[in-house]
């Protein structure tokens, strides 16, 4: 880390005026050489023409040696500090479980590559958002199951995250089962803030429990459910069928998404449906559920000082004993 860097201060700055010592003692040098070394008049030079003595330049080298030991004590004597920040962070976090849908619908091609990768990379885009809450997953077709359970580790949720794949699960939308899953999560949490992200893109078909009754049961815990239905409107390429080796077949086929279910369940437990036609309108909600469920963070920053002027002590005393040594050794004069 650079001395000079982000976390070094100067105690006493006022101490660098006297590098405007520098310019005029350097003016005073030449003009004491002029002095001391008079001009000799010769008719000619080109009898001396191209000899350079290597002691005349590595003497010319002395007064910058001075000066820059000069310079290392006026750093030392402006005091520079090493700051070391710690930072306590209080944060009351809330407690938050995704519930995306896996059914063969979301390889639907009317979002770019499919509507579960873009999905996949906006909540990926949210949790990088979260840093103090604590998040889950559950993921659901024809049935449901807890991907990964609550938990600060981003890392690892968004690893997990990446690997979800239709066809995981028997195919089918079992909405209700996918938010009875998410919302069990949630039950013995203690956050004063519990939210469902709930992520659709079809009616609900499967599963032996009733979505309403799901949504009862987040609105008797006090947990807001946010629905988001995934699709474009009208037609969309969707698989329609699956070949024996397991790869899907496309056709054209209608978006169907129950929105007046989604948005009974958003009503039910006081917290609001969205309906997504694109990435770009995804990413949007997604950033709106941001700003509607704040973290309260209070960061405490204690600051340490270590005293950081020794190097320059250290450098101005090395630059003199050197200036010193080579002055009354290799590069004496006789006056």
């Amino acid at each position: 880390m650079s001395i000079f860097g982000e976390n070094i201060q100067f105690l006493n700055p006022q101490f660098f005026l006297l590098l405007l010592l520098l310019p005029l003692a350097g003016f005073w040098y030449l003009r004491r050489r002029q002095r001391h070394y008079p001009t000799l008049r010769m008719p000619s030079l080109a009898s001396v023409k191209g000899v350079h003595s290597w002691r005349g330049r590595l003497r010319a080298t002395l007064p910058l040696l001075r000066a820059l030991a000069f310079a290392s004590l006026v750093v030392a004597m402006a005091r520079p500090q090493e700051v070391l920040k710690e930072e306590e962070v209080d944060a009351e976090g809330i407690d938050i479980m995704m519930a995306i849908d896996l059914s063969s619908s979301m390889l639907a091609q009317d979002f770019k590559p499919d509507r579960l990768e873009v999905s996949k990379r906006v909540a990926a885009q949210f949790i990088s958002k979260r840093p103090y809450d604590r998040i889950g997953l559950a993921v659901f077709a024809g049935e449901a199951f807890t991907k990964c359970p609550l938990t600060t580790d981003h890392q690892m949720l968004k690893a997990f995250l990446a690997e979800l794949e239709c066809g995981e699960l028997e195919d089918g939308t079992a909405i209700g089962m996918g938010l009875a899953t998410a919302v069990g999560h949630l039950e013995k949490s203690e956050a004063k803030s519990k939210i469902v992200i709930l992520l659709t893109d079809g009616v609900n078909n499967a599963g032996y429990i009733n979505p309403s009754m799901a949504a009862q049961i987040a609105q008797k815990l006090g947990i807001k459910v946010y629905t988001i239905g995934v699709g474009s409107t009208g037609d969309a390429l969707t698989p329609v069928n699956r070949r024996s080796d397991g790869r899907y077949i496309f056709g054209l086929a209608r978006v169907k998404i129950d929105e007046g279910l989604l948005r009974e369940i958003a009503e039910m437990t006081k917290g609001e449906y969205f309906r997504a036609t694109s990435a770009e309108s995804l990413e949007r909600i997604y950033d709106q559920i941001d700003r509607l469920e704040k973290t309260k963070v209070e960061v405490t920053v204690f600051k340490h000082y270590s005293e950081a002027f020794h190097p320059f002590v250290y450098w101005a005393i090395l630059l003199l004993l050197l200036e010193a040594l080579l002055r009354y050794t290799v590069l004496r004069t006789i006056p």
